[in-house]
């Protein structure tokens, strides 16, 4: 009897121990770690991975997308010119005007020089094979000359095809066949904590290559505040951006284009953490705009926004805390139009739900004159949708010819021939003095005055409107104003970049 008890307890010992081996080895979480076995059973270096667009498991390894993209990617050199400094220095014009004539301080001339160059850098995204390249505004504006470096070490001259300030895209093209082409992704499916790489050649560094994670989306950092019509619903990344990266390329693990990398926020300059890329989607339309029809195809809503608040839901006794909240109608608006009214909260667009006043105008501004964009609001609880036929600028459905600016429009100033006694007086064979500036080239790149005379146009002499038309019609590059004033003495010289 007390053997049989102790075989019974011996059995019971061994249960219970066979019982806790396999509640440890299998119940126990164990690290979430792969291992991929190689077929003589030695296991190969652990790996991590993530999930592609098709939800399917691919090992996060940046070597081929890397490989994939950076061919797409170019090097962009923008040189602008600038006048030389006159025969007073740095005086003030105050100073020149008391001092200029005076016996006591004298002001030698100095010898004429040529144009000042500064030349700045940043990045470029082929998006055909015949050479159309997608950049920032900000990289090419006022630029003389543009020259554009491939991957292979190819370079190019390249000419501006259009830009668009309110979103700082621009597109370029060189000459170029069968060029290696980066596809856009769709960047409303991006999501937070996306992995991404940012390309590009940043502080001079030829096809740099960082890695990080989408941090937000639809950021609006107020950095195009100049801009009436800005637009910025920005991706914010941690994967480092420099100055140099500005028109580069953001890509998905699939290495197709989910930004066009703009902007850094950072209290030195370079980066901080937070860098900021124009979606895809947008940048797409702004693209196909300006190469179809030479200006982008802006449609407009209408309306005066403000993103819902806490505090704004209560001040307006609102029943949801997310939206964007219709403050007023603009006249000839296409919102109001189509019935939506001041008061109502928008809640999605074209089939996006719609959080911010950067979603909204993100979404409005993929889409063209004449487009219908439906549009759902909450009204005193309750969800209505309308539907949108959007206008342009000027209040019309219709699509906007580019502007036909005479010579002297894009250069912002007025000008008339000198008279015979004046061209006498000053010693000149004649010339076209400045009656009026505005807002154009010369004004945003030369400190020139009204009243300047301009005896010379890249060395050769003008003396009519017909004269200075024929030297720059159709011109691109780098132009040298050089003349004089009634009341200064000495020659003067201008220089910007058509």
């Amino acid at each position: 009897m007390k053997k049989n008890i102790l075989i019974t307890a011996a059995i019971a010992v061994a249960a219970s121990l066979f019982t806790a081996i396999i509640y440890l080895k299998w119940a126990t979480p164990q690290p979430a770690v792969l291992q991929i076995q190689h077929q003589d059973h030695t296991p190969s270096q652990a790996a991590l991975y993530t999930k592609n667009e098709n939800g399917e498991y691919i090992p996060l390894d940046f070597t081929a997308i890397t490989q994939q993209v950076v061919d797409g990617v170019v090097h962009i050199k923008a040189t602008q010119l600038s006048a030389p400094q006159d025969a007073m220095g740095d005086l003030p014009e105050a100073f020149r005007d008391f001092f200029k004539d005076s016996p006591f301080f004298r002001f030698e001339e100095p010898a004429p020089r040529g144009p000042q160059a500064r030349v700045g850098t940043g990045s470029g995204v082929i998006i055909s094979k015949d050479g159309y390249i997608i950049t920032n505004n900000h990289v090419v504006e006022n630029a003389s000359d543009l020259e554009v470096m491939l991957h292979d070490n190819r370079t190019f001259k390249a000419k501006v095809i259009g830009t668009d300030p309110s979103t700082d895209l621009a597109v370029i093209q060189i000459k170029a066949e069968d060029l290696p082409v980066l596809e856009f992704a769709d960047s409303d499916k991006a999501k937070v904590g996306e992995w991404v790489l940012a390309v590009g050649n940043p502080l001079g560094l030829n096809s740099t290559v960082t890695a990080g994670i989408i941090s937000a989306k639809a950021r609006n950092i107020n950095i195009l505040r100049k801009e009436q019509y800005a637009v910025e619903s920005f991706i914010q990344t941690d994967a480092a951006i420099n100055p140099g990266n500005s028109g580069g390329a953001l890509v998905n693990v699939q290495g197709k284009v989910l930004g066009i990398n703009s902007a850094i926020a950072s209290p030195t300059g370079v980066y901080a953490g937070y860098g900021f890329a124009i979606p895809a989607n947008l940048a797409k339309k702004v693209a196909e705009d300006l190469i179809q029809y030479g200006v982008v195809q802006r449609g407009v809503l209408g309306v005066m926004i403000r993103t819902v608040t806490a505090d704004l839901a209560k001040e307006k006794e609102l029943d949801l805390l997310q939206g964007v909240y219709v403050d007023s109608l603009l006249e000839n608006s296409a919102a109001a139009k189509a019935g939506i009214k001041e008061g109502d909260v928008i809640i999605k667009a074209d089939g996006t739900d719609i959080l911010t006043s950067s979603e909204l105008q993100e979404v409005i501004a993929r889409h063209r004159p004449g487009e219908v964009v439906p549009i759902v609001v909450n009204r005193f609880g309750k969800e209505k949708t309308f539907e949108v036929t959007l206008n342009n600028r000027k209040g019309k459905p219709d699509l906007v010819q580019k502007e036909s600016q005479s010579l002297f429009n894009a250069l912002g100033i007025e000008v008339q021939a000198i008279d015979k006694s004046l061209a006498k007086k000053l010693d000149i064979p004649g010339g076209l003095q400045i009656t009026a500036l505005h807002r154009g080239k010369v004004r945003q790149q030369t400190q020139v005055r009204e009243g300047f005379i301009i005896t010379k146009v890249n060395g050769k002499e003008v003396r009519s409107v017909e004269d200075m038309e024929k030297l720059l019609k159709d011109y691109q590059g780098g132009v040298m104003l050089e003349g004089v004033y009634e009341d200064l003495p000495g020659t003067y010289y201008y220089a910007f970049g058509m």
